[in-house]
């Protein structure tokens, strides 16, 4: 296969060497787990048109940099031993590269060599850096944050601080790849892995993607029924308490609770709490001593 291979030659090959160097079948093999990853690296290369064109044209060296036109040092000047470019690998000439298979075209880009190479600066072209390793770091956010999405800015330890979008309906435990924002390479920076973690909230607590909250209501209200205010994580909204509610039962909002996997945001479960006066109030004392006096029940327990 010569060095103008067709894409789907290049494919063909990538293919072939990924199969074979892929962590799935070379388990523990580090050699080919670290070939795999500059196989991957170099396909990046020569399975973009553009990139190849400059590639071959010596425009960009195997890191994907652009090179360095008419350089030459120490005394060898350009092909030299001493400095510049290694024979064989001079921009702009493709000597030595015709009628090449093109698994040996990966195999120069991993690092055995160009052909009819030298030392001096040849020997920087020789070998295909990776690109740098990915770094994690985590993220807390609040439960309003995970469902209406937003901005969070985040700092490394390398003293670098990125902002982070949030989307909507984000999920505890759910990672963000931020692509190039990981540690520096040759060939381009790792990605950053941003996991995220929900704060447990003072209101409201999650059951799966079902929220939970207390829903404080005034004797008056629950015994004649009322308008009360709710807080979700939306906002307020004015609830209806039917006369005669306990402590205990359930008010269900529809669709103000937590996204599940597929997006769809769960309910909201208000569970009413009666709640007395702070400061003693004579009147309803007075009230209260009458009714247990003339009317004495039994609280009976609700089910469930």
């Amino acid at each position: 296969m010569s060095r103008g291979a067709s894409a789907d030659e290049i494919r063909k090959a990538f293919r072939k060497l990924a199969k074979q160097h892929h962590p799935d079948t070379t388990a523990g093999d580090k050699t080919s787990e670290e070939k795999f990853k500059r196989v991957t690296a170099a396909f990046d290369i020569l399975g973009d048109a553009a990139k190849k064109k400059k590639f071959d044209a010596g425009e960009i060296d195997a890191d994907g940099r652009e090179t360095m036109r008419g350089f030459g040092g120490g005394g060898g000047g350009q092909g030299g031993q001493g400095g510049g470019f290694s024979q064989g690998w001079s921009p702009g000439r493709q000597e030595g590269f015709d009628n090449i298979d093109l698994s040996d075209l990966f195999g120069d880009i991993l690092g055995r060599g160009r052909p009819g190479g030298g030392g001096g600066a040849g020997g920087g072209f020789g070998g295909f850096s990776q690109r740098g390793a990915d770094v994690r770091a985590k993220l807390e956010i609040d439960l309003e944050e995970a469902i209406q999405g937003g901005k969070k800015r985040i700092a490394f330890s390398d003293g670098r601080t990125i902002d982070v979008s949030i989307p909507k309906g984000a999920e505890d435990g759910q990672t963000l790849r931020l692509k190039g924002q990981g540690s520096p390479g040759r060939s381009g920076p790792g990605d950053a892995l941003i996991d995220l973690a929900i704060r447990p909230h003072p209101v409201f607590k999650r059951e799966g993607d079902t929220l939970v909250m207390d829903l404080l209501v005034s004797v008056p209200d629950a015994v004649l029924g009322g308008k009360v205010q709710a807080p979700t994580p939306d906002g307020a909204v004015t609830l209806t308490v039917p006369k005669g509610a306990n402590s205990g039962q359930a008010l269900r909002l529809k669709g103000k609770g937590l996204s599940n996997a597929v997006g769809k945001r769960g309910d909201l479960i208000a569970r009413i709490v009666l709640m007395l006066p702070e400061a003693p109030d004579p009147e309803l004392e007075s009230f209260a001593e009458r009714w247990r006096s003339e009317r004495p029940y039994t609280p009976r327990r609700r089910p469930g």
